[in-house]
C-alpha cells in the first residue's frame, strides 16, 4: 500500500524528511477496524513527533492521526462496525498513522462519520474535536460556575485548529461569554464567524483588553498556544479559583505563581485515554459519534481551511511548513493518493 513517513528525523526544509512509500497492508484483530483512507488533516502533534521520534535503524515512521475513510475489514471482537460503514477519528499516537492507503484503529475510539460532510469535512474534526471537548468539559469542567467569577471563557489561539471547534463547543452548548484571540484580521473574522462574542489580539497584552470589555475576570482560561509567554497575563486577568487549561507544550512553566488565586492547573492530551487503554477508552468513540450527530443537525461545523490536494510527500511537506509557520487557521486536509 501507499503511505507517506520518514525514516531520519529532519527539518521539513530537508529533501527526505517526509517519503513517499510502499508498504504491506496491516490486518485487522482484536477490535481493530482496518480503514481505507480517504482523507487525513494535519496537526501540530505530526510536526512535534517528526522532529522528535527517530525511527530505529533500517524503520520507517508513518505519520498522520485525523482521517476519515470507509471500513474496509474488522477484527473478530469489533461489535459497532462493519465493513462499509464510513468513520472518522484521530487514533493512537503508539500505533503507525493513518497517512496510509489502508490504516487499523479501535473501533471504541471511532466514531461515524457525518453524514452530512464530506469526507474532506469530516477529516479535520476528530483531533481537534475530541482535545476541545475534554478540556471543555472533562478537565474545565466550565458548565460548573466559578464564585464571583465572570461566566466567560477565553480561549487564546481561538484561530487554530482546537481554538476553532473549541469556541464553537463553548458558544453552541454553553451560556458562556466566549472571549477569543486572534491577531490579524483574517483570523479575527474567521474566529467571530465561529461564534466568539469577543475577539482580542494576542500580540497585544490580555488582562487590559479583557478588563476593557467590562464584563469581570473570567472564571476559565483555554490556552492552546505560547502559554509559557502568555502566563503572566493570564494569571492577572484570571479570576481567584479560576481554572486553566493548556495543550502546548512549554519547555518550562513555573506553576507557583497560581498559588496566590488558587488557580487549577490542568492538562490534556487526547491520546491519553488509547496510549494507556484507560477503562473509559470507549468515552472517544461516544464522543465523536456525539459531534457527528450535532454536525447533522446544524450545531457545529467542520474547521476545514484548507485543502492540500491528494496525500503525498511533496504535499504533506507543505502543509508541516505552514503549520509551523503559526499562520494556519483552521485545518489543512489532504485527500486521496
Amino acid at each position: 500500500m501507499r503511505a507517506v513517513g520518514y525514516r531520519q528525523s529532519q527539518a521539513i526544509t530537508a529533501e527526505t524528511s517526509l517519503i513517499d512509500l510502499e508498504l504491506p497492508a496491516p490486518v485487522a484483530t482484536g477490535r481493530d477496524l482496518l480503514v481505507r483512507v480517504k482523507t487525513v488533516s494535519v496537526n501540530p502533534v505530526d510536526t512535534k513527533v517528526r522532529k522528535r521520534a527517530q525511527p530505529a535503524e533500517g524503520e520507517v515512521k508513518v505519520l498522520g492521526w485525523d482521517a476519515a475513510g470507509i471500513v474496509e475489514a474488522i477484527g473478530p471482537d469489533v461489535t459497532s462496525f462493519k465493513p462499509g460503514d464510513e468513520v472518522f477519528y484521530a487514533g493512537a499516537i503508539d500505533r503507525p498513522g493513518s497517512n496510509a492507503e489502508l490504516h487499523l484503529v479501535d473501533e471504541r475510539i471511532a466514531g461515524p462519520k457525518p453524514k452530512t460532510l464530506s469526507f474532506a469535512e469530516a477529516a479535520a474534526l476528530p483531533l481537534t474535536a475530541i482535545t476541545a471537548w475534554e478540556m471543555l468539559f472533562d478537565r474545565l469542567r466550565i458548565r460548573d460556575k466559578v464564585p464571583g467569577a465572570a461566566h466567560a471563557v477565553l480561549i487564546v489561539g481561538g484561530a487554530g485548529g482546537v481554538g476553532s471547534i473549541a469556541v464553537q463547543l463553548a458558544r453552541q452548548l454553553t451560556d458562556l461569554t466566549v472571549i477569543a484571540t486572534a491577531s490579524r484580521p483574517e483570523t479575527q473574522g474567521w474566529v467571530r464567524d465561529l461564534g466568539a462574542h469577543h475577539v482580542i489580539d494576542h500580540t497585544k497584552p490580555l488582562a487590559a483588553q479583557v478588563a476593557a470589555l467590562g464584563l469581570g475576570a473570567p472564571g476559565h482560561v483555554f490556552s492552546t498556544t505560547h502559554t509559557d509567554s502568555h502566563l503572566p497575563e493570564i494569571l492577572e486577568l484570571i479570576a481567584p479559583q479560576g481554572r486553566l487549561g493548556l495543550i502546548d507544550d512549554p519547555e518550562t512553566l513555573d506553576a507557583n505563581p497560581l498559588k496566590r488565586k488558587s488557580i487549577s492547573l490542568h492538562w490534556e492530551m487526547m491520546f491519553t485515554r488509547p496510549l494507556f487503554q484507560t477503562a473509559d477508552m470507549s468515552e472517544q468513540g461516544k464522543l465523536l459519534a456525539e459531534v457527528s450527530r450535532l454536525v447533522e443537525a446544524g450545531t457545529l461545523k467542520s474547521t476545514l481551511a484548507d485543502h492540500y490536494g491528494r496525500i503525498d510527500a511533496a504535499n504533506l511537506k507543505r502543509a508541516h511548513g505552514l503549520i509551523e509557520s503559526n499562520r494556519a487557521k483552521g485545518k489543512i486536509v489532504l485527500e486521496g493518493f
